[in-house]
């Protein structure tokens, strides 16, 4: 089930993994830092194109970044 709070952990783990910043986060999304600190706080989420970017820029597969699998591997 999904849950904007493990979306928002998982988000902030793998960018801060990748030793980018929030800021760097935004750009590449199109975004706003605040609107970052907002995901990475369980406050909000995004759109699905957003999510398919920030999957492809961290080589993660989109069902561990929502938390409907615990492998980060977008082969399975």
């Amino acid at each position: 089930m999904f849950s904007k709070e493990l979306f928002g952990q998982r988000l902030q783990e793998v960018r801060k993994k990748n030793h980018e910043t929030q800021e760097d986060l935004a750009v590449l999304i199109n975004s706003v830092k605040s609107h970052i600190s907002e995901m990475e706080h369980g406050k909000k989420t995004t759109t699905a194109e957003k999510i398919a970017l920030i999957c492809e820029h961290y080589k993660i597969s989109s069902d561990y970044l929502l938390g409907l699998s615990d492998s980060p591997d977008p082969q399975r």
